[in-house]
């Protein structure tokens, strides 16, 4: 799926394509100077190597260094280049995870093409975005069982009212016990979102419900989920109007063009 940004960058990229890019004369030469580049943290290298805008390319919170260090640990298990005609794909560790960016075979030589990565890089940080939307949604389940068994009765609110305890978060004291939901559905930047997502409590006669939706649909996320105290989390495309439709909804009512998500 193309967004507006990702085309804007693609467009960007284009324009700056003058710019030379490192090119070897065997893919598996291509992929080595990539490891040494991110095991040396070489920002220079890697300019050479994906081009000097190459970061355009990665999520708004850029590069996760858990997501650096599994790379390398995989890197040393196993890892294999593997060929399909003029393009080759980087392959590391037991599961054959792939480099989403491609190498691929230039007048030139052998070189990263990041503009082909792009859309690969975009999907599975929106595939990351929704699979944190629904873990969190799990844990809404969790906090208002939580603040139900403390208050015998179910929060209606994400984040306490301050100097009170009426929603499912509130800043524990030292020694206090936590709140039955932690800050992160209450970014410090408002609007971000959780993950790409924002959240809102549903009504729902039989007991509490919650609608997820994308903070930026095709960028931070596509599908959007609802879940109520029975723990299953539904799905559905909203499309452009995400954000407008799940603001919209009056309860929690999902019908037949929701979709159980499969566990």
């Amino acid at each position: 799926m193309k967004s507006k940004l990702l085309s804007g960058m693609v467009l960007f990229m284009l324009s700056a394509s003058a710019m030379a890019q490192q090119s070897f004369s065997t893919p598996d030469q291509a992929t080595d100077a990539l490891a040494n580049a991110i095991r040396e943290q070489n920002e220079s290298a890697m300019n050479n190597l994906l081009g000097e805008n190459w970061r355009d390319f990665l999520p708004p919170e850029g590069v996760d260094p858990d997501a650096v260090d599994r790379f390398l640990r995989d890197w040393k298990v196993r890892h294999n280049t593997v060929v399909e005609g003029d393009t080759a794909h980087l392959v590391v560790g037991e599961t054959d995870w792939q480099l989403p960016i491609p190498v691929i075979k230039t007048t030139s030589g052998w070189q990263f093409d990041i503009k082909e990565g792009a859309e690969e890089i975009l999907t599975r940080e929106i595939g990351r975005n929704e699979l944190a939307a629904i873990e969190a949604l799990h844990a809404y389940v969790d906090a208002q069982q939580s603040y139900y068994a403390m208050n015998q009765k179910y929060a209606q609110k994400i984040v306490s009212t301050t100097g009170k305890k009426d929603g499912l978060y509130w800043p524990a004291s030292p020694g206090e016990a936590p709140s039955p939901l932690g800050p992160a559905f209450s970014p410090k930047e408002p609007g971000t979102g959780y993950h790409g997502y924002r959240f809102r409590i549903l009504p729902d006669n039989n007991g509490f419900a919650m609608v997820a939706w994308p903070v930026s649909y095709g960028q931070t996320g596509v599908m959007s989920f609802v879940i109520n105290q029975d723990d299953t989390v539904y799905q559905r495309d909203l499309g452009k109007d995400s954000q407008h439709k799940a603001q919209a909804l009056p309860a929690y009512n999902p019908d037949k063009s929701w979709v159980p998500v499969v566990p």
